[in-house]
């Protein structure tokens, strides 16, 4: 067979790739996962019994929706992590942008407290087991934007597991703080900032096992 004729045949042959694709099935990955999330932490952790309560505190608030805000913004960041030549630098700076916000807050709260009232700010009564506590909610949703980029096509297999532990940690922030008892802003940009930096940790190390070819 000609070159000539093996090109018209492949290009006669193609189906069109639908639009959004990669956004469709994130958002069915994201479905399914979810509510798993939150069936781990209310039968493993509670949730917080306060939880009325706190829906007035603006602290709250800031603690449940920063990184909700963040996990809508990985969203497009492992959609594009999923399809080859696509830019991502945009899409980890909007996502990081959130957790400048949170480390603002922090500070300030810092610069105006006593020095003796410090440590309970940043360490308060949970610090031991809220980073790993957000990690392990991670991994539902975690796992199944690992599954959505195994059906699209990553070329940067770390770089996607980093953005698959991005949507995780965030996913698994935001379920966690509907359990964690903390609301001082020193401790949610240290601890809270640790649990989500620890899935995209480790997804860039597992991508390229979980994500090759």
């Amino acid at each position: 067979m000609k070159t000539d004729d093996l090109i018209h045949l492949l290009a006669t042959d193609t189906v069109p790739v639908q639009r959004h694709v990669a956004a469709r099935r994130l958002a069915l990955g994201l479905l399914l996962a979810l509510p798993v999330s939150l069936l781990l932490m209310a039968t493993v952790l509670g949730v917080n019994p306060a939880l009325r309560g706190y829906l007035g505190q603006p602290m709250f608030w800031v603690k449940f929706g920063t990184p909700l805000l963040m996990a809508l913004l990985a969203l497009p960041l492992v959609a594009r992590l999923g399809r080859p030549g696509m830019s991502t630098r945009a899409a980890w700076v909007r996502w990081l942008l959130p957790i400048t916000f949170l480390w603002a807050l922090g500070l300030v709260a810092v610069a105006q407290a006593p020095a003796s009232e410090l440590p309970a700010l940043m360490l308060s009564r949970t610090w031991r087991v809220c980073a790993e506590n957000i990690a392990v909610l991670s991994l539902p949703v975690f796992l199944a934007a690992i599954w959505v980029l195994r059906s699209l096509a990553p070329v940067r297999p770390a770089l996607a597991g980093a953005g698959a532990g991005a949507l995780g940690g965030a996913s698994g922030a935001a379920v966690y703080a509907i359990h964690c008892p903390e609301l001082a802003a020193p401790f949610i940009a240290i601890w809270y900032v640790l649990g989500m930096a620890l899935p995209v940790a480790a997804g860039a190390l597992v991508g390229p096992r979980l994500l090759r070819w």
